[in-house]
């Protein structure tokens, strides 16, 4: 599946931010954005394909957040309080620019988020990948 190979792809470049060392510079925080974007985008789309495929969904249209609250009631993410975080740092990011919003999603993208895409990844791998 296209879609996964692509968010596994991005997981990868994105695990990058773990070799950020404070203090940030320019570069680093701009990475973390857009690497961190690619790889949220990547992984609701996939979730969403992913539980099409399996009968989840009847229509084609689905906001992130409901996609993160299904996958959460299927049993794909165990923390859906987690991923609503990622949501949320997203649309942070992605509609402003703050220094200090930025510094605390790299610390946070560090911390926990790496590790919320790759428990996907190892929970799509184990029970949802026979597409």
């Amino acid at each position: 599946m296209k879609k996964y190979e692509n968010f596994c792809k991005a997981l990868e470049n994105f695990k990058i931010v773990r070799s950020f060392e404070k203090p940030y510079t320019v570069v680093s925080l701009a990475a973390t954005v857009s690497l961190f974007t690619i790889c949220f985008e990547l992984s609701w789309k996939l979730i969403k394909e992913t539980l099409e495929y399996h009968g989840y969904f009847t229509n084609k249209t689905g906001s992130p957040r409901l996609i993160i609250k299904s996958a959460y009631q299927c049993g794909m993410i165990d923390d859906e309080e987690c991923w609503l975080d990622i949501l949320n740092t997203r649309n942070l990011l992605a509609h402003t620019y703050d220094e200090n919003a930025v510094k605390l999603a790299l610390d946070k993208c560090k911390e926990i988020y790496i590790e919320a895409f790759e428990k996907l990844k190892q929970t799509i791998d184990e029970n949802w990948s026979n597409i």
